[in-house]
């Protein structure tokens, strides 16, 4: 299958992407199966960990058979080549960068960038991204997504990101959000397989909630 075809299908099955910034190359096979254990098969590992490409490879040749592995923060395109170079299939930014999002569709990745605003909404959608990351969410509200959804095209996955906990996803879906991005509440460094399979399977149970 594509990365796209993947995509699409891994959030279907749980609408929930694994951040898993500040990861090592040592431990990032053990908190991928754990994450991966509690449900969620989308991870990225941001390029502002401990030498990145290197987990992006360990854990794509770990589990890239069942699970959609790929980088956030990426903020330039020769970083969109070396994450196809590792394995990676998916690019997920904080900003919308035009020239990003084509390398990462050029290379047949997934490209996810972060927007804010309709602006950069549609500045991504034209340059070809097939997700869309609102961020920081922290800085909006539900009402601000919905009336978003009025003019964003329907078949364009919206992701919400920022200050996502299980017990908070409801209004945002309600709104139309596709699905959440899991930063620093399921994963931080220091904290244990054990822990972050708890805080995954903990995600999957509110989304369903």
């Amino acid at each position: 299958m594509t990365a796209e075809e993947d995509f699409t299908r891994y959030l279907a099955e749980c609408p929930l992407i694994a951040i898993i910034r500040g990861v090592t190359p040592d431990e990032v096979v053990a908190i991928g199966e754990a994450i991966l254990a509690g449900g969620i098969r989308i991870i990225e590992v941001p390029l502002n960990s401990p030498h990145p490409f290197e987990s992006i490879d360990r854990l794509a040749k770990a589990i890239g058979d069942r699970a959609l592995v790929g980088a956030g923060t990426v903020l330039d395109t020769l970083s969109v080549a070396r994450v196809k170079d590792a394995g990676g299939r998916l690019i997920v930014a904080p900003n919308t960068n035009a020239q990003v999002i084509s390398a990462a569709v050029q290379a047949e990745m997934v490209a996810a960038p972060g927007y804010f605003t309709p602006t950069e909404a549609f500045v991504a959608l034209d340059a070809g991204a097939q997700a869309l990351k609102l961020f920081p969410a922290e800085g909006a509200t539900p009402a601000i997504l919905k009336a978003q959804r009025a003019v964003l095209p329907r078949k364009v996955p919206v992701l919400v990101v920022g200050g996502v906990q299980p017990d908070n996803m409801r209004p945002w879906l309600d709104a139309g959000a596709n699905g959440f991005g899991l930063g620093s509440g399921l994963y931080a460094p220091g904290r244990s397989a054990d822990d972050v399979h708890a805080r995954a399977k903990a995600y999957v149970a509110g989304c369903q909630a």
